[in-house]
């Protein structure tokens, strides 16, 4: 069996398409959606529209729960606009979707962690400053990721673990021999976060991300893909929407270090 793990879209539809036919080419069976599906100022309902005949094993993330159960004036610019492109049926099959989900057996999808939309999983935030003065992130160390995984993982076959949230190509094996994967983003390279301490996520290049996974005799294969799209076309959606932020993060994979700083809010 051959699976396209895909996360973070975040209405995308060009990057979305563009994955789609690469998966295609990979002669994928089946696929598979870690969540934050249609926020951002790009293209949610079209995205949303484009997914639902599909009929994935999908989850929500923590952008899809903002969505549902907070009021437009609380939410953040990108979940602002966001809710007034989306329809009732739109919403309805947000509403459906689970937080986590076993799949197979030996595979647990969630979001950000078995527990948590919002916790990052397999990176670290750091309260200092890396990389010429920017706020930033490290891999979590192995006991680290026992600690998220938590109750959760205790007594549970799964082998493997998907998990989204922060953006971030990842894989990682535990001394037990589960793996732990993060695809990367579909649909946002770069985005720059207050919580829990600010810090900036950049993968350095504006092409869409996802993971193909093989079962094989002895576990499961990895292909960490990145796939190249039109994302001059998502970046002028965006600053149609006025949102130059998001524009230079597709443009380059990278955040404005200056507005980073200023900010110190996120720009998903």
């Amino acid at each position: 069996m051959k699976l396209a793990v895909l996360s973070d879209i975040h209405g995308n539809l060009p990057a979305l398409e563009a994955v789609l036919a690469d998966a295609r080419a990979q002669s994928v069976d089946a696929f598979l959606n870690l969540g934050d599906i249609v926020s951002g100022p790009l293209w949610p309902a079209e995205t949303a529209h484009r997914l639902m005949p599909l009929g994935w094993p999908t989850l929500a993330g923590n952008h899809e729960r903002q969505l549902l159960t907070q009021a437009p004036e609380t939410m953040s610019a990108t979940d602002r606009h966001t809710h007034g492109e989306l329809r009732a049926e739109h919403r309805v099959w947000l509403a459906s979707l689970p937080a986590t989900l076993r799949w197979r057996d030996d595979l647990l999808m969630c979001h950000g962690t078995p527990t948590s939309d919002l916790h990052y999983l397999m990176e670290t935030v750091t309260p200092g400053h890396v990389r010429g003065g920017s706020p930033g992130v490290r891999a979590a160390t192995r006991d680290e990721l026992l600690q998220r995984l938590g109750d959760a993982m205790r007594g549970v076959p799964q082998a493997l673990v998907l998990c989204g949230h922060t953006h971030v190509p990842r894989c990682e094996r535990l001394a037990d021999g589960r793996m732990l994967v993060n695809p990367g983003s579909v649909g946002l390279p770069a985005y720059d976060d207050a919580h829990p301490h600010p810090h900036v996520i950049e993968t350095g290049s504006p092409h869409a991300r996802y993971a193909v996974l093989t079962r094989q005799p002895e576990g499961w294969g990895l292909k960490l893909r990145k796939v190249a799209y039109d994302h001059e076309a998502a970046a002028r959606q965006a600053e149609r929407h006025g949102r130059v932020d998001w524009a230079d993060a597709l443009r380059t994979g990278r955040v404005g270090r200056l507005e980073a700083e200023a900010t110190r809010s996120s720009s998903r």
